[in-house]
Order: structure tokens, then C-alpha cells, then sequence
């Protein structure tokens, strides 16, 4: 098992049996332009270490798996380019080669079970994309919800994808899909997504004791935590609808495949949004971050 380079900060929050949360790093190499990208992953970072938890943002720099990066490090992965986006099939061999890349949502589990912690903050996790049924083209994030014991704070599925057959196959793959303070399943930019959330908890006490519990049980396997983006901040499905719509057929016109395929969206999103879109994916992320810090500090109680 190999052993990740730990921060100044992370390696003391160890040392102490501090509460920590584990970031991703795509957000920073994929989701939004340099510098606004290094403020948004510092703004998240401070929203963590503020409610009593410490940050510890992943990603692969030079062949070494980081757990926590200092201010230089993320300033510099900030402006590189040529960063990959690593997944579960393809993290180990940019480790094995001396690359640098970004992890997605099941890299980013991955990690932070290598290194002991069990609370991950993201905005929304992947899915089954629409037309999966002719491409099957189904995010490696569902099967690592069912593999890695990390409890996974997200805005529901992003709301790109077919949300019902996300669901229907993290129902097949036993992991608990689990609303926070509503009944209804979130869709990422909007509260409610039509659907029924199959679980539904309302503190981060009980979401730390359900966590606890599927390890007593010895089940394998993560939780998914549906955290609503704030009502100030979201954007009504029925608005969404025939913008996400248009960019999905502006997709398939332009020839878009595999792991270029929620990039496109997201930015084609952006665009027909004028960057309402963004604006509210920051705010989720934030929000997803404060929840996670306090479900990692109900950890440390249990």
C-alpha cells in the first residue's frame, strides 16, 4: 500500500485526532478558469477549518498522491493545463508514470480511504448519463460509493444525468442514498428533483451514527449524503429543464464522448445560464463543505 505525502496541516490534524474532510481537486483543473478556481478551492477550505474541521484537498502531483495541499501547491495546480483527470482506471498509472492529475469523485474516495479518512465534500456526484442505454456510459462513481467505506457529502447527482436510473442502480449496488432535512432527492442546482429520496436523515449526529453502523455491520461500501444547495442559491428544475435539454442535444451534434461529455455541459450550462449556473454551484459546494465538516466532528464523538 503506498503512502501519501500529507501536509503540514493534515499530518498534524493526524497527529491530534482532528476532524477532516477530504476535497477533490477536478473542481480546481476542470471546473472553472484560473484565478477564480484557486478562490473557490481556498473559500471551501476556509468554510471547513471555520465550522472546526481541516481541509485536506486530494490530487496526484509528480507521481505522489497528496492528501492536503499547501497555498503554493494549489496556486500551481491551479494554472497547469496538462493536469489529467483521474478516476478509479486510470489513478494508478499516472502514479506509476511520475504524472500530475486532478481526482474525480471516486479517485478522490480512494485516496481519502488510503489515508484514514472517512468524510469527502464535493458538489455532485456522477451517474448514469442520459442514453446510457445505447452507450452505457455510467460514472465509476456509483460502483466506488458501493467499494469505499467514505461518507460522501454532494448536491444529489448532477442534474445532467438520467437521475432516475442513478438511483435505481445505487439501489442495486446496496448504497444508502440518504436526503438531508427534506424527502425529496436534490438535483444538484435545484432542491427537489421530482423524486423521492430513498432515506432521509436531518443532523450530522445521525448521519455520523448511520456511517458508524454500516462498518459495525461490516458492509462494505460508502454513504451518499443528498445535501440540498441552499434556497437562496438554487435554480428551478422547471427552469433548468429545456437548458440542460438544449446543451445535451448541442452534445450529441457536436460528436462529445466519454469523460468530455459533463465538462461540455457543464460549460454549455454556464453559457445559456449567463454563469447563474456556476454562481450556484459554488454556493452548493460551500454548503456541502460546512455539512461535511460537521459530520466529521460527529465522527470523532461516536
Amino acid at each position: 500500500m503506498i503512502t501519501p505525502v500529507y501536509s503540514q496541516e493534515v499530518a498534524a490534524a493526524r497527529a491530534s485526532g482532528a476532524a477532516l474532510v477530504a476535497l477533490e481537486s477536478t473542481i480546481i483543473t476542470h471546473g472553472m478558469p484560473y484565478p477564480q478556481n484557486v478562490e473557490v478551492a481556498r473559500s471551501v477550505e476556509a468554510d471547513i477549518r471555520a465550522e472546526g474541521a481541516i481541509p485536506a484537498t486530494l490530487a496526484v502531483l509528480e507521481g505522489a498522491l497528496h492528501v492536503g495541499l499547501s497555498d503554493g501547491q494549489l496556486e500551481t495546480l491551479g494554472q497547469t493545463r496538462s493536469a489529467a483527470k483521474l478516476s478509479r482506471a486510470d489513478v494508478a498509472v499516472c502514479l506509476a508514470t511520475g504524472g500530475t492529475g486532478s481526482t474525480t469523485v471516486a479517485a478522490t474516495m480512494i485516496g481519502a480511504h488510503l489515508a484514514g479518512i472517512e468524510v469527502f465534500a464535493t458538489g455532485g456526484i456522477g451517474g448514469v448519463h442520459q442514453g446510457a442505454e445505447l452507450s452505457f456510459d455510467v460514472s465509476a462513481d456509483l460502483q466506488e460509493l458501493a467499494q469505499t467505506p467514505v461518507t460522501v457529502v454532494a448536491a444529489g447527482a448532477k442534474a445532467i444525468l438520467d437521475l432516475p436510473k442513478t438511483l435505481e442502480v445505487l439501489e442495486t449496488l446496496g448504497v444508502p442514498v440518504i436526503a438531508v432535512g427534506q424527502d425529496g432527492f436534490p438535483a444538484f442546482w435545484s432542491r427537489q428533483s421530482g423524486l423521492s429520496a430513498p432515506l432521509r436523515l436531518d443532523t450530522p449526529q445521525e448521519i455520523a451514527t448511520a456511517h458508524t453502523m454500516r462498518r459495525r455491520l461490516g458492509l462494505p461500501g460508502g454513504q451518499l449524503i443528498a445535501n440540498p444547495i441552499p434556497v437562496a442559491d438554487e435554480i428551478a428544475a422547471a427552469t433548468l429543464a429545456p437548458i440542460i435539454a438544449t446543451a445535451q442535444h448541442d452534445a450529441t451534434r457536436d460528436g462529445i464522448t466519454g469523460k468530455a461529455v459533463t465538462p461540455y455541459l457543464l460549460q454549455r450550462i454556464y453559457e445559456l445560464t449567463d454563469g447563474q449556473s456556476l454562481r450556484a454551484n459554488i454556493a452548493l459546494a460551500r454548503n456541502n463543505a460546512r455539512l461535511a465538516a460537521r459530520i466529521a466532528q460527529a465522527l470523532g464523538r461516536n
